[in-house]
């Protein structure tokens, strides 16, 4: 998203924002090391109790038209999110962090201290509530049915009758009916368990097609916030839940700083529990 759209004819730079932050000594430290998009060096932008991280990146870049044409561009894309990143998770390590969506632009400095002044008790209850914690992801899959299994239906049809194999293909529909209906009743339980661990909870897509990066049916992709000393507890509780549940595999991901959660702030400092 681009902030505040500039005009990509003009040689001004523009005032890329990675994270809202604490005024924080380490913070502020770490800042001072890093680099962001195009190795452009990473500055503090502050406005009382909190700051921002930002950089410098050229407006025919962007601006609204450069940046759609780089959002366009898979390669570039992938620069600029692993670039982005990286300061986040930099300064993640070190404190609390309020990331920003990738690509959230700003005309200059002067218009970032406006917004951390118009919507500092905002983000100052954010990061309060960030503070110490960290987000986990929770995602449940269908297993892919063995492989021979499939070579087989046609093996049965060839040497017995076609009443054999339209028996077999029902009972491996009921099969996988009966797999779906298990992986969603441990995804209603894990969502049950989560909760008594967790601050708040965001559902996103489940992924599929290209999205998809393991094995399996992806059913249910959640964002769980959970205080930090909870982290091992949580996933150790989820973990045990797929134990007698054959074909159902529960994946839970991170720590990572708290990305899902930065929709806080479209929705008014609340998300689904």
């Amino acid at each position: 998203m681009t902030a505040e759209p500039a005009d990509a004819s003009t040689d001004q730079e523009l005032s890329y924002v990675y994270a809202i932050v604490p005024e924080d000594t380490a913070l502020k430290h770490i800042a001072d090391e890093l680099e962001g998009i195009d190795d452009r060096a990473v500055r503090w932008v502050s406005e009382g109790a909190v700051a921002a991280l930002v950089s410098s990146v050229p407006a025919d870049a962007f601006g609204e038209q450069g940046l759609k044409k780089q959002m366009e561009d898979l390669s570039r894309l992938e620069s600029i999110a692993r670039a982005h990143h990286t300061v986040v998770g930099s300064a993640f390590a070190v404190g609390t962090v309020l990331p920003m969506r990738l690509a959230t632009v700003y005309l200059d400095d002067a218009r970032v201290r406006a917004l951390l002044r118009q919507r500092r008790s905002e983000f100052e209850g954010l990061l309060d509530r960030l503070h110490q914690h960290v987000e986990l992801g929770v995602k449940v899959y269908v297993e892919p049915p063995r492989t021979e299994s499939a070579d087989a239906a046609p093996r049965t049809a060839t040497a017995g009758t076609g009443r054999a194999y339209l028996q077999q293909r029902r009972a491996q529909r009921r099969s996988g009916q009966d797999l779906h209906r298990r992986a969603a009743a441990v995804a209603e339980e894990a969502v049950h368990e989560a909760a008594g661990l967790a601050a708040a909870r965001v559902v996103h897509r489940p992924q599929q097609g290209d999205l998809a990066s393991a094995p399996g049916t992806n059913i249910t992709n959640e964002a769980y916030l959970v205080p930090a000393s909870h982290a091992a507890r949580f996933r150790e509780v989820l973990d045990a839940l797929v134990r007698d549940s054959p074909g159902v595999r529960i994946e839970v991901t991170g720590p990572w700083a708290p990305y899902s959660f930065a929709g806080l702030l479209e929705h008014g400092g609340d998300a689904s529990r």
